[in-house]
C-alpha cells in the first residue's frame, strides 16, 4: 500500500510494486508557448524577443532598458545587407544612457587601458631591441 508524507517543503511518496504495475491514468498537457512561466529561449516561437530571458542579464529592465530594447529590437529585425547598420542611432542612445550609470554598466577602466597600452609599447620595444641585436650579430 502506497502512502505520502510531508517533511518540511518536501512531499515523500512511497509506492508499492502493485502501484507501478497498473498503467498511469495521467494525461499529458501540451506545452503552452504563451505560458510566461515556461522556460523559453531568447526568441519566442512566434518570433518575438523574450525580454525575460536570463541570457539578457537583466539589461531590458535596468535604467537603460528602453534604450536597450530599442537597439536590440532594431538589430534583431534589421534587414539591411550589413545587419544592424540601420541601428546606429539606437545603439548610440543606449551607450549614452549607460555612460550615465557607470556603477551599473562598468566600462573598461582608463587606467587598465593605459597599463595595457604601456605594456604593448614595452613589448614592441623589446621585440625591436631583440631584432636589432639579432641583425647586428649576423
Amino acid at each position: 500500500m502506497s502512502y505520502c508524507r510531508q517533511e518540511g517543503k518536501d512531499r515523500i511518496i512511497f509506492a508499492t510494486k502493485e502501484d507501478h504495475e497498473t498503467p498511469s491514468s495521467a494525461e499529458l498537457v501540451a506545452d503552452d508557448p504563451d505560458d510566461p512561466y515556461e522556460e523559453q529561449g531568447l526568441i519566442l516561437p512566434n518570433g518575438d524577443i523574450n525580454w525575460n530571458c536570463p541570457c539578457l542579464g537583466g539589461m531590458a529592465s535596468g535604467p537603460c532598458g528602453e534604450q536597450f530594447k530599442s537597439a536590440f529590437s532594431c538589430f534583431h529585425y534589421s534587414t539591411e545587407e550589413i545587419k544592424g547598420s540601420d541601428c546606429v542611432d539606437q545603439f548610440r542612445a543606449m551607450q549614452e544612457c549607460m555612460q550615465k550609470y557607470p556603477d551599473l554598466y562598468p566600462q573598461e577602466d582608463e587606467t587598465e587601458e593605459k597599463e595595457k597600452s604601456s605594456k604593448d609599447l614595452e613589448a614592441a620595444s623589446m621585440e625591436a631591441t631583440a631584432a636589432k641585436e639579432e641583425k647586428g650579430s649576423s
